[in-house]
């Protein structure tokens, strides 16, 4: 008499505590969960949505699961799944709406938590501001700064990248860099850093870190570019307005070879 073991098949059922569990059923469920909160925002008047944030609190082998139905791999792909839902009940959202989808950071209180699903949701309209708070990590990987690492946080204001902690510039004034590079160092990726380089500081609004050029970091003085693990791309600031929103295993290039890695994750937790 040949013996079932009906457990094999429990990864593709549902689970009345953690949700479904198989890719497809996980991704319908995110969807389902996603157009009955736009439905009630504004009153199912969507134009007034400026973007949403989707929080996934997964951790362990479910994280992939999570990881894969969201399309982590292909970033607008779940967008565009979300856009047809919108579509198909007229929900109206603007062109320029933005998703982003966080793992691993605290979800705020405002967001509304799935009873079934290791998710939440906030969805920014025109009058809302989602109030997050952040910490991360910045690891010098090539170059000599004063640290090998540091720990920044959303309180920290504007944090300085450049040359000396202490560095005069433009009219007299003094100018501190919480990431300094020493002027002195004979490490050959010190020698392009400019005084006044760059700056990170949070965005409360995108609740992300944005890292910017300053005077001595844009052309045609020493360069500040990024290289993002989200596409593989080579981004280059070349305006003090304009910055790039870091995510987790960007690496910042400084000058020539002066390189550093933002993460959310420290190297002693690693």
């Amino acid at each position: 008499m040949q013996i079932i073991d009906f457990t094999m098949f429990d990864l593709f059922k549902k689970n009345e505590n953690k949700g479904p569990q198989d890719v497809k059923s996980l991704r319908d469920a995110l969807l389902r969960f996603i157009k009955a909160e736009l439905q009630k925002a504004e009153g199912g008047e969507g134009s007034h949505i400026k973007g949403v944030n989707l929080f996934i609190t997964a951790g362990g082998n479910e994280k992939h699961v999570y990881e894969a139905a969201v399309y982590t791999d292909e970033p607008d792909k779940f967008k565009q799944e979300i856009q047809k839902i919108a579509d198909d009940y007229a929900l109206d959202l603007p062109a320029n709406w933005v998703l982003e989808i966080s793992f691993d950071e605290p979800v705020p209180s405002e967001a509304l938590r799935s009873k079934e699903l290791e998710a939440a949701l906030f969805i920014r309209t025109k009058d809302n501001t989602l109030l997050k708070t952040g910490s991360a990590y910045i690891t010098v990987l090539n170059g000599e700064a004063e640290q090998a690492g540091y720990q920044i946080t959303s309180d920290d204001g504007k944090i300085n990248i450049g040359r000396e902690r202490k560095a005069q510039v433009a009219g007299g004034f003094f100018r501190t860099n919480q990431i300094a590079f020493p002027g002195d160092s004979a490490n050959p990726g010190n020698k392009f850093i400019s005084r006044q380089h760059a700056h990170i500081e949070w965005n409360n609004e995108d609740g992300c870190f944005m890292l910017y050029a300053d005077e001595g970091g844009v052309p045609p003085d020493n360069k500040v570019k990024v290289k993002t693990v989200k596409d593989d791309n080579l981004v280059k600031l070349h305006s003090t307005q304009i910055g790039h929103c870091l995510i987790d295993g960007d690496q910042i290039i400084l000058g020539d070879s002066a390189v550093l890695e933002f993460s959310y994750h420290s190297v002693n937790q690693e």
